[in-house]
């Protein structure tokens, strides 16, 4: 069921390639168009079959019936700012962003059909060689729209998402920026401290374990530096609250109280069963 006629996805990374992949197999739309800041990228996109053209030009956009913001970050605004201005009026615009209360705030004020969206995919890789077919297949997708928000593209846009396999959460942008500073942002910023914590001496001699909870200290150090930006605040309060959680270990194991010590222990590890 076809959901959309033209569609431009603007940034043909792991998301917005692996988005393509899927629109296209899934024939949710029609003809999709890829802008990169790189032209290789969008020409290697429409070579692996993501997109069927590539192009240069935000001019694409103008009679696009749905566009896909999937930049870096810090561009979504600033792109969304720019296609507002071109755009047809009743063009429906989503971002897959990691934070999303300030880029809805400032889109929804200038896009009457703004949707906020945070597809819960995707890996510690990047980049074109690393798409992935049926990626939002049995994920979350995580919307965030607002009062203003458009009801006929919202209900378009849960559509879109469903039809690729993802379970749709509705959130306010404010809560999702609380939420994800917890889940996503911070374990990304324990993994890379943790790293390095660790002398180079020692990498040679490590567990399967130090891997399994360093997998994310792969990822990309500009990408993640952006997002932890985007989202500061809540970001610094799950640190915080980390913080408190491992001078209580500390504590422990500086009182050689063995009793306190289960009782953490035996915490986190009822709570790690509810991930599944």
């Amino acid at each position: 069921m076809k959901i959309f006629n033209k569609v431009v996805i603007i940034g043909t990374g792991l998301i917005g390639g692996s988005l393509g992949l899927d629109l296209k197999k899934e024939h949710l739309v029609g003809r999709i168009t890829g802008l990169s800041r790189k032209k290789r990228n969008a020409q290697l996109s429409k070579n692996i079959g993501a997109i069927d053209c590539a192009a240069t030009s935000l001019e694409v956009a103008q009679d696009a019936d749905l566009v896909i913001l999937a930049t870096p970050i810090e561009a979504i605004i600033d792109t969304g700012l720019k296609i507002s201005k071109i755009i047809k009026p009743d063009c429906v615009v989503i971002d897959v962003g990691s934070s999303k209360e300030n880029i809805v705030t400032k889109l929804s004020r200038v896009i009457p059909n703004f949707v906020g969206c945070h597809p819960l995919a995707g890996s510690e890789k990047r980049g074109v060689e690393n798409f992935q077919a049926g990626i939002f297949n049995g994920s979350i997708c995580i919307v965030t729209p607002v009062t203003k928000t458009n009801k006929n593209a919202l209900k378009k846009v849960r559509l879109l998402w469903k039809s690729l396999g993802s379970q749709v959460i509705i959130l306010s942008p404010g809560k999702h920026d609380r939420v994800l500073a917890s889940t996503s942002h911070l374990p990304h910023g324990i993994a890379f401290a943790l790293m390095n914590s660790i002398p180079d001496e020692f990498l040679n001699l490590s567990s399967g374990g130090l891997k399994d909870s360093t997998r994310i200290a792969a990822s990309d150090p500009d990408l993640w530096s952006q997002i932890f930006l985007s989202n500061r605040s809540n970001l610094l309060a799950a640190i915080t609250s980390f913080q408190t959680e491992l001078e209580a270990l500390k504590f422990a194991l500086k009182n050689k109280d063995k009793k306190l010590l289960i009782k953490i222990l035996k915490l986190a590890k009822e709570k790690r069963k509810k991930l599944g």
